[in-house]
């Protein structure tokens, strides 16, 4: 450790690195500037009353000076704390369900692969415009993200944000966002400019969690590595209520000072002997681009691609690998200039090689699709798509 470069990123509430925040010109107060665009305005006015009571409820000061949010990808929840000294432990105010989820576990490494990033950040913008009502943008990519993530794309525009839809942030109800902003509008407006937001693969407390992750990362050892840093300041938190402090070493990992000792490692479950795997379609492509005129198109269009996609996800739950309830899997594959999807590749999501087999196995009976248009003329395209796959 002494020889590392050792870059501090979060301190207790309140202290960060660098960010660009919403700028505030002029006003009493920063609530006092958001009130005057008009959704935060109707938010204030549909849920400040409840928020004051619900606070009263669980003896909780408003408005709360200091607040942490975090999130847990796997497990689609959304907390948030809340303190009004910096020497108190946070409390916890609420847990919001999060509505969607793109991309696996695992942390964001470049632009458009609609991961949802895992680590350490902070609010950095305010927007009461935005497309999906109200957002919260946060500083990603941070300083671990830069080092890991590609240096020319590594992806950005992360938000909080309502309206129930995702392709890489984390989505809210329109109700929910409503209160997690104004209560962020407060703690800005009494002096937290930097609002910690930590995402988590998993909640680490959970056993369905645990085994789920402990069979994505099995025989992923760099991502392993990750999680179990993560998992750190997790149980940092939960010992103490207070904030961890985290650090980035000049490789990009995280560290963080003064993390309680490791739990004992799960049992591995046994598992039966693994079939020979099928051969697949592949195709030696040249000429795939980034940039086309007209997307591939799926027969029928995109609610039928999407219906396909549900299907397949219900069909794939039985080949879950044993005590696995619930995957997302990222797909990556070419649809050739004659419309036929091929080169089929599992990026994140399952380590189980039967699993991938039987699914590149049906993705490959697809229909052919209408192929990209790139000068009026049909080029091969590469897709990235995540599939859901849930037992009920």
């Amino acid at each position: 450790m002494n020889n590392r470069l050792i870059l501090l990123i979060l301190i207790v509430a309140g202290l960060a690195g660098e960010a660009i925040g919403q700028p505030y010109k002029g006003g009493s107060s920063f609530v006092d500037f958001q009130r005057t665009f008009p959704r935060p305005e109707e938010s204030f006015k549909r849920k400040e009353d409840t928020l004051q009571k619900q606070f009263a409820e669980k003896k909780l000061a408003w408005p709360a000076r200091y607040i942490y949010i975090r999130s847990f990808k796997y497990d689609s929840k959304l907390e948030v704390w809340v303190k009004n000294e910096m020497k108190d432990p946070f409390k916890l105010f609420k847990t919001y369900k999060v509505c969607a989820l793109a991309g696996s576990l695992g942390p964001k490494r470049l632009e458009g692969d609609y991961q949802v990033p895992e680590g350490f950040y902070y609010i950095n913008e305010f927007n009461p415009r935005s497309t999906y009502y109200l957002s919260l943008g946060l500083n990603y990519p941070n300083i671990s993200d830069r080092i890991l993530s590609d240096s020319l794309r590594p992806g950005g525009e992360i938000y909080i944000h309502g309206s129930c839809v995702t392709v890489g942030c984390i989505p809210l109800t329109d109700q929910q966002i409503d209160e997690v902003y104004i209560l962020a509008a407060y703690a800005k407006s009494q002096g937290q400019d930097y609002i910690p937001v930590h995402i988590f693969p998993i909640r680490y407390d959970v056993p369905r969690s645990v085994s789920y992750l402990g069979n994505l990362t099995k025989d992923d050892p760099s991502l392993k590595q990750f999680t179990s840093r993560l998992e750190d300041a997790f149980d940092y938190f939960e010992k103490y209520k207070q904030l961890p402090v985290v650090m980035v070493d000049d490789k990009g990992e995280y560290y963080i000072n003064g993390a309680p000792g490791k739990k004992k490692e799960p049992a591995v479950v046994a598992t039966v002997p693994k079939r020979t795997p099928v051969a697949h379609r592949t195709r030696t492509i040249t000429g795939l681009t980034e940039a086309v005129h007209q997307w591939p198109v799926f027969p029928g269009g995109g609610d039928a691609f999407m219906k396909y996609l549900d299907k397949l996800g219900n069909e794939m739950v039985e080949f879950l690998p044993q005590g696995t309830k619930k995957a997302f899997v990222q797909v990556e594959f070419i649809v050739d200039k004659d419309g036929t999807p091929t080169n089929f590749n599992v990026l994140r999501g399952m380590k189980d090689e039967e699993f991938n087999d039987e699914l590149i196995t049906r993705l490959e009976k697809m229909p052919d699709w209408k192929p990209a248009i790139l000068h009026d003329k049909p080029v091969p395209k590469k897709m990235v798509q995540t599939i859901s796959v849930e037992a009920n």
